[in-house]
């Protein structure tokens, strides 16, 4: 893939970035640099490399996926203004 200054300015018009030409130009050269690197990591032969999260072996600390409510409702209401069974009290606005 190649990056044309056309290209450049619209990223940049939706990027709300200010790009005069000269800079366009030299980002031209810089953006295709660096999709020419991208394009070479796509060579490599990955098929029998597991994915992993970091460089050394480890395990990932999990949690118990359990729904619960926090057990902090009195927590919640402990600032309102009036609260009953740990529940908000609001004053009735319909009739």
């Amino acid at each position: 893939m190649s990056v044309d200054i056309d290209t450049v300015k619209r990223v940049a018009h939706l990027a709300r970035i200010a790009v005069d030409d000269a800079d366009a130009q030299r980002m031209t050269g810089e953006l295709n640099a660096i999709l020419g690197f991208v394009e070479q990591l796509d060579e490599v032969d990955v098929a029998g490399v597991e994915p992993m999260t970091s460089v050394i072996p480890m395990e990932m600390k999990k949690r118990a996926d359990a729904v619960t409510d926090g057990d902090k409702a009195a927590d919640v209401v402990a600032n309102a203004p009036a609260s009953e069974d740990n529940f908000f009290v609001v004053p009735k606005v319909v009739e």
